[in-house]
């Protein structure tokens, strides 16, 4: 990574662009802050990087506050609400114009306009986790507890079809039991699907599978796990959870890998599936 590379971050909510930030200051990166006044944490201003609040639909801006900068690459870090993305912001005049260009008007292909927006100024979109591989699964086992044979064979049985799944854009996690797929994710997230299949079975012995896409787009959307997951398959009795090696963001591991300990649960990374 070159020392004269300097990044503009486009952050969501969530603790994704904190890891960003806190990855950029420890690598000595520049980096500047483009807060979604609907989704940013506000603590984000606590990092010690500029940061600059806009409106979801103020590409207008963003692109300024990037190019002024002096901002060659951008990362995308953090969720932004479906809600938000289709709701009552009003766009600016750039963003008129790259809407008016999309043949459809879908998440991805906003996310692709605004990227081809970026493009066209000299700003690049880049792996949103480039600065945070620190952070990514690795493959194999990443908890004390490996996955006994009951969990093996919910795995061995539900990768496949979360990949299909995964291939038909619906969700990227299935939750198992005894080799039946008991909930799928939707639009819901996963630490919701976790929920539901905790009701559906009476919270016990449950395999949560979480894959990528076949081709994961890493510069927007990233799967993500954290505390909340391992808490949610605690409270719905989920004995195991895996997930797609070098694509999957484990936000505030050492916690996440105590919690699991504490609760045996196991945790391993698979290399994702072609």
């Amino acid at each position: 990574m070159a020392e004269s590379e300097k990044y503009g971050l486009i952050a969501g909510n969530g603790r994704f662009p904190f890891l960003v930030l806190e990855s950029a200051r420890e690598k000595q990166v520049d980096v500047v802050v483009a807060a979604i006044k609907e989704e940013t944490f506000p603590e984000i201003e606590s990092l010690g990087f500029p940061v600059h609040w806009m409106g979801l639909g103020q590409l207008g801006k963003l692109i300024r506050v990037f190019k002024e900068a002096g901002a060659t690459k951008a990362i995308m870090a953090g969720q932004v609400r479906h809600a938000r993305i289709f709701g009552p912001s009003l766009p600016d005049l750039k963003m008129i114009r790259m809407l008016a260009g999309l043949k459809q008007k879908n998440t991805d292909s906003l996310i692709n306009g605004v990227a081809e927006a970026l493009e066209d100024e000299g700003i690049t979109l880049v792996d949103s986790t480039i600065l945070i591989r620190q952070h990514m699964a690795a493959e194999g086992r990443l908890t004390r507890r490996g996955l006994d044979g009951r969990e093996q064979r919910d795995v061995d049985f539900g990768r496949p079809i979360a990949h299909r799944i995964a291939l038909m854009d619906i969700g990227q996690t299935i939750v198992v039991r005894d080799r039946a797929v008991v909930a799928v994710e939707a639009m819901e997230g996963t630490d919701a699907v976790i929920h539901r299949a905790g009701d559906l079975v009476r919270r016990r012995h449950l395999t949560v599978i979480k894959v990528s896409k076949p081709k994961q787009d890493m510069r927007f959307d990233v799967p993500v796990v954290g505390v909340p997951t391992i808490r949610e398959m605690v409270d719905a009795g989920a004995t195991a959870l895996v997930l797609d090696a070098g694509r999957t963001l484990i936000i505030d591991r050492n916690d996440f890998v105590r919690l699991a300990d504490e609760n045996e649960i196991a945790v391993v990374g698979f290399q994702p599936m072609a």
